[in-house]
């Protein structure tokens, strides 16, 4: 079984640059997108061609902003959004699909915002959502996907030191929100089996940085402790184009 996760930068946008072939290429059995940027309807719009898959969605209420999508070509038992935190739940952010024997949640984290001014409810989201997680880990192992919104070390990021503490996505409070969630007994996949590889899933729009590779790993593949057993392998797909972010996946 392969699972992917991609920060599409609007479902809208990235359906007209070779999707569906990309799609084809990558080949997954569940498919799980971020960034929507579109509310239900127009999301399952601009997917209507995914024939193969059923699909599920999660929109903000503010119209052109965050959320996330399932696309599955097995039907799950069971599909919810969002974690059940008021404070958190108008964003589209989450999305849990239950299977035989994991849960799958897709997430695009809160970014803590030009200043850092929304580092503080990125803390407080970092809270709640490992909380829902190690509820869901109650009952079955847990897959969490998405991008996260962190670089959890200086091998992921081509400029460390200049953008610690004062850059979204490299302060020391999102590394230990994702620290805390490892230390919970998650396990970041790409490392787990390529522990000193340099590989990117983001790169700035600006000054050519993806032809340069100056970039950050903010995208994930978590799975609880006891999944480990299952995983064949955890990639990143560079050579995917289409949006600021590339797809990044495991096996099972």
């Amino acid at each position: 079984m392969k699972i992917i996760s991609w920060n599409v930068n609007g479902v809208r946008a990235v359906v007209k640059k070779d999707f569906d072939a990309c799609v084809a290429q990558m080949s997954p059995d569940v498919l799980c997108i971020q960034e929507t940027k579109a509310q239900d309807d127009q999301a399952l719009e601009a997917l209507a061609a995914m024939t193969n898959y059923h699909v599920y969605v999660n929109s903000a209420v503010r119209k052109g902003y965050s959320g996330t999508a399932i696309l599955s070509k097995n039907k799950p038992i069971e599909v919810s959004n969002d974690i059940g935190v008021e404070e958190f739940d108008t964003e589209g952010r989450v999305i849990t699909a239950e299977f035989d024997g994991f849960y799958l949640v897709t997430v695009y984290v809160p970014n803590s915002g030009s200043g850092l001014a929304r580092l503080a409810h990125r803390k407080a989201w970092d809270k709640a959502f490992q909380v829902y997680l190690k509820n869901l880990e109650l009952k079955k192992p847990v897959v969490l996907c998405g991008d996260l919104n962190v670089a959890h070390r200086a091998i992921d990021l081509k400029n460390p030191k200049p953008n610690y503490n004062k850059t979204a996505g490299y302060t020391q409070d999102e590394i230990d929100g994702l620290d805390s969630l490892i230390e919970s007994g998650f396990v970041d996949t790409f490392r787990f089996f390529y522990p000193e590889e340099i590989k990117y899933s983001w790169w700035s729009y600006r000054f050519n940085s993806r032809a340069k590779n100056v970039g950050w790993r903010i995208d994930y593949f978590l799975v609880s402790q006891s999944f480990t057993s299952r995983l064949k392998d955890a990639f990143i797909l560079n050579e995917i184009h289409g949006s600021d972010h590339c797809p990044v996946g495991i096996e099972i």
